[in-house]
């Protein structure tokens, strides 16, 4: 049976190290680890202020990913000027910086640090979800916060946590060995036989359906307008279990202030008979919550990829993005 090391790598059954993670391939990723778990130790002003200062360093570096937030804010937030949206970018890197150490706070860092430089609003709405006996659904999104809201809210009450497992094995390792050590389980996110049991044990199932979706039953959703391949099965999943479903938003606040977290009530009538209603349901709150906080959301994710062939290639190099949509 496997377990985790020090920094959450898989230990086989005699608590040894996998000796696949020691081999040249993984030196770079154990000195980036290594480096995240002394800044993980610095004091929050200082985290956040080295947090910066990567996302400026990346901002500049020669990626695709600045080009693809440029693209995705002009289709979302087209009411931005040039300038404001070159200036938002710059925040949005910061954020991202900041992002990558809320991810070593999230492995590593103890409870009474993480409860002191957060806030939960809204358990009231859960804690009502959960007495109607039939677990509850929570809905979040792929702002730059994702990993530390989710580490804030299970500090308060046990969830079982949807993950996507990385590519790199070892940083799969430690982000699952996290999740596996502080959620009440850590659930594959195909593993629907998983949730449906969590549900119907009572439990909470935490997870973000935001992202690009264009496996079986995605369906096109209007996203700030505009049709993405979207995840619908929230809605299969509420009416198979009964379960409640409630947004849930993580704030990250000015100077060190820490972050903001709120349960929003249940959704009233979710699931209806159109899973695509229910889901711009969900999509209203996240564009409220970018409209609020625009540099935290996840803007490098390829958002509006299509699920045929003739839906227009926003992505495509020197491709002119416009408000006009096919279909």
């Amino acid at each position: 049976m496997l377990g985790s090391g020090p920094c959450g790598a898989k230990l086989d059954s005699m608590g040894v190290m996998s000796s696949r993670f020691l081999g040249p391939r993984y030196w770079p990723t154990w000195v980036g680890l290594g480096v995240l778990r002394l800044v993980e130790r610095l004091p929050f002003a200082a985290l956040l202020a080295v947090g910066r200062c990567l996302g400026r360093v990346a901002r500049r570096a020669p990626l695709p990913y600045v080009a693809i937030a440029r693209r995705n804010m002009q289709l979302c937030l087209p009411e931005l000027s040039d300038a404001g949206r070159e200036a938002l970018i710059n925040r949005h890197f910061e954020s991202l910086g900041i992002c990558m150490l809320e991810s070593a706070m999230t492995w590593w860092s103890e409870d009474a640090r993480i409860n002191a430089l957060s806030t939960v609003e809204g358990l009231e709405h859960l804690q009502a979800a959960l007495a109607r006996g039939r677990g509850a659904i929570i809905l979040t999104a792929h702002f730059t916060t994702l990993q530390i809201g989710a580490r804030i809210l299970n500090n308060r009450i046990p969830i079982n946590v949807l993950y996507r497992p990385l590519k790199n094995e070892l940083l799969a390792a430690v982000s699952g060995g996290s999740f596996g050590r502080q959620a009440r389980q850590a659930i594959q996110r195909d593993d629907v036989r998983a949730m449906i049991s969590a549900l119907k044990r009572n439990e909470i199932v935490w997870y973000a359906t935001d992202q690009s979706y264009r496996n079986k039953g995605a369906m096109m959703v209007p996203f700030f307008g505009h049709p993405a391949a979207t995840n619908v099965f929230t809605s299969r999943l509420a009416a198979i279990t009964g379960a409640a479903v409630l947004y849930y938003s993580t704030e990250r606040l000015p100077g060190t202030q820490g972050w903001r977290a709120a349960i929003h009530p249940p959704f009233a009538g979710w699931p209806g008979p159109d899973p695509v209603a229910d889901t711009l349901r969900y999509h209203a709150c996240i564009e409220a919550q970018v409209r609020k906080m625009p540099e935290q959301y996840w803007w490098i994710h390829r958002r509006f990829k299509g699920l045929a062939p003739d839906y227009p290639d926003y992505y495509a190099p020197r491709q002119r993005i416009t408000r006009q949509q096919n279909g």
